[in-house]
């Protein structure tokens, strides 16, 4: 669809458009600079081959053809609270987290965003899990990771690393266990609190254990852990959704991979084995519970920043990304101190597909869920999202549209969610509405770059 901008119904006033795109493009360019961290690429950036092999011994990888692409990722979305002053240390973290596409090599990103002081990484490892309730390891694909050569790496405060490259074949669907320890005082921990994932914690250097003895206690929560890449046949670039705890999967069943992006990830994968004329794309979540357009909560770096403010670190810097889709404003309309402002959220909305198309990328927004019957449902709120919703309808915003609301809303009762896609609250689909959030992108929206400007 072919945007318009400068008419139409809805079209806000030119001086006041021009005034609040001069704010919002002044809360983007003073959140990037609080953001420091390395970029990743294209899949096309050179990166020594130098592999983590089997724990036992050094394994050098060979060349190969492929394409790096995200297998998965997840926004830092805060300091862990209680973790200040000691971090995570004498601790082993096994994260688990789950493919949307194979490969045959493998690199990690691991954040300190909200750390205050370095963090020092003495051993890392990968391998895939022996089964998917477990921190037990396959043995012979367990491989340990090194960064620059060296097992150990020091993140410094607000930043992060990317690995060397591991050999370890990954399929799609898999569990990837992704472990670090760290022995040394470091905090707060960068984390993300609503995984939908149970990961687990040791005592002691546990990294190379392919046995789950020692990790004794769950978690709900992926620490420092923020990428997984992969060299794939399977696919030649990633679409990454961005969003809300609707795309971060808030009432999808725990260990399921019910979340609408997961959804999307098997169609793609479904499709291209099908040899159907389709991308041939993985997916990543970059969904934060909470988030809000065009504001953060407290700290330096906040604590789950707006989209505006995390967009260039979250999208941009993802690899190999082709397209984004965008599900945001919800937050907005429910949370914020007075009634959002719609033209602020528009304008919000615009200026993230503005910074899209500046790399390329193709971007497709989804219209607001519906929220009747929550505890912040009001008249005027209502109103609020039919208008946004209207707006992004029209083809004013976006490059194409996905119509969640459209999808999920009751036929009798359009302000509410069907219930039998409701996990309950009101707001959050369960597993049979991800499902069909999931099913109603069109994979052929997915396709083409950004629109060439006039």
């Amino acid at each position: 669809m072919t945007r318009g901008r400068d008419g139409g119904a809805g079209a806000p006033p030119t001086k006041h458009r021009a005034l609040l795109a001069a704010i919002v493009t002044l809360i983007v360019a003073i959140s990037a600079a609080i953001y420091a961290g390395a970029s990743a690429d294209d899949g096309t950036r050179d990166h020594a081959l130098q592999a983590g092999g089997r724990l036992s011994r050094g394994e050098a990888a060979p060349a190969s053809t492929g394409a790096w692409v995200g297998a998965w990722a997840t926004a830092p979305a805060a300091a862990e609270p209680g973790t200040e002053t000691t971090g995570m240390a004498g601790r082993s973290v096994r994260n688990v987290v789950h493919t949307s596409v194979g490969g045959t090599s493998a690199r990690i990103t691991l954040s300190n965003l909200y750390g205050q002081s370095p963090l020092t990484v003495t051993h890392a490892s990968i391998a895939l899990a022996a089964g998917p309730d477990t921190a037990a390891a396959i043995a012979d694909t367990m491989r340990r990771l090194t960064f620059g050569g060296s097992a150990r790496v020091i993140i410094p405060a607000g930043g992060q690393v990317m690995s060397d490259i591991a050999r370890i074949a990954i399929p799609y669907g898999a569990n990837v266990l992704v472990t670090t320890y760290s022995p040394i005082p470091s905090g707060p921990v960068t984390y993300h609190p609503m995984a939908r994932q149970t990961s687990y914690l040791a005592d002691g250097d546990r990294t190379a254990d392919v046995t789950a003895v020692a990790y004794t206690t769950p978690t709900p929560y992926w620490r420092y852990l923020t990428a997984l890449d992969v060299l794939s046949h399977e696919a030649d670039g990633t679409v990454v959704a961005f969003g809300d705890s609707i795309t971060d999967g808030l009432g999808a069943g725990v260990d399921a991979n019910h979340r609408w992006t997961d959804v999307l990830a098997e169609r793609l994968h479904d499709a291209a084995g099908d040899g159907r004329d389709t991308p041939r794309y993985s997916v990543v979540n970059e969904g934060i519970s909470g988030n809000r357009i065009l504001t953060g909560r407290a700290g330096r770096p906040a604590d789950n920043p707006s989209g505006l403010s995390r967009f260039e670190r979250d999208v941009l810097q993802r690899t190999n990304v082709k397209v984004v889709v965008v599900l945001l404003g919800v937050n907005d309309i429910l949370h914020s101190p007075e009634l959002a402002d719609r033209d602020a959220v528009l304008t919000g909305l615009r200026t993230l597909v503005d910074q899209a198309h500046a790399r390329g990328l193709r971007v497709v927004g989804g219209t607001i869920t519906p929220f009747g019957g929550y505890g912040g449902y009001t008249r005027a709120r209502e109103t609020m999202r039919q208008e946004i919703n209207g707006e992004i309808r029209s083809g004013r915003v976006f490059d194409a549209v996905v119509d969640f609301d459209k999808a999920l809303r009751d036929p009798y009762d359009p302000r509410r969610m069907r219930s039998d896609y409701d996990s309950g609250d009101h707001l959050h689909p369960g597993d049979k509405g991800y499902a069909r959030m999931g099913r109603t992108l069109d994979l052929d929206t997915l396709k083409g770059a950004a629109p060439v400007k006039a």
